[in-house]
């Protein structure tokens, strides 16, 4: 933040900032401000990571299936060794090994599947860590960071293949039981998938720019 204020012509003001992303940018905007208020004041999420047990909880049972073969540190190396995304699994796998290395890694930075990688039943703590870094969950633990925000954007594809217009609707709700003013939050559910929403980020970055400090 300090070269960006450095090097371009901004105003270094928290209420003159806001942050925004789509899917997993999506939830880095979430939850920065939360994390960091003293530098944001407010967000836009399009179809962002949230309510982990829609978006990420059923993929376990197809990453144990994919994981009969061979277990996930084979997999990574396989996978490096050879075209990306050249197996049917590459995808659910490679997320939910890069999630667990962000969210579950030891004491090692080995990452550690938040589930059995046999059975596919969620496998605590590991889980649990997965649920804690959840938005919708944070939301509670950072009330007064959230209280603060001048504005936030809410939006998803109602056919979002990750159930992320149901995060989107449960991220609302937190926000709601906050009270904050009705003007400073705006949600919408537009039809579309999780994929080709980018025509949307014109109109949350104009309506942010309206509301932040001048």
């Amino acid at each position: 933040m300090p070269w960006v204020d450095e090097h371009y012509r901004t105003i270094a003001e928290r209420d003159s900032r806001a942050i925004m992303g789509k899917s997993s940018g999506g939830f880095g905007a979430m939850i920065t401000p939360m994390l960091r208020p003293d530098l944001f004041g407010a967000l836009a999420t399009h179809a962002g990571d949230t309510l982990y047990e829609l978006c990420y909880l059923p993929t376990f049972g197809k990453a144990a299936r994919a994981l009969r073969d061979y277990d996930i540190t084979r997999w990574w190396a396989d996978f490096r060794s050879r075209p990306a995304f050249s197996k049917q699994h590459d995808s659910t796998l490679l997320t939910l090994f890069g999630v667990s290395a962000c969210f579950s890694s030891g004491v090692d930075a080995t990452p550690e599947l938040p589930f059995d990688p046999r059975s596919g039943s969620p496998r605590e703590p590991q889980w649990q860590r997965w649920l804690d870094w959840d938005p919708v969950r944070m939301v509670a633990r950072h009330a007064d960071a959230v209280r603060s925000l001048r504005a936030v954007w809410i939006d998803a594809g109602t056919r979002d293949e990750w159930n992320l217009d149901l995060g989107a609707e449960a991220f609302r709700a937190e926000l709601t039981k906050l009270e904050l003013p009705a003007d400073t939050v705006y949600f919408e559910l537009f039809d579309g998938t999780h994929a080709g929403i980018d025509y949307r980020y014109p109109m949350s970055l104009t309506w942010l720019a309206n509301r932040l400090a001048s």
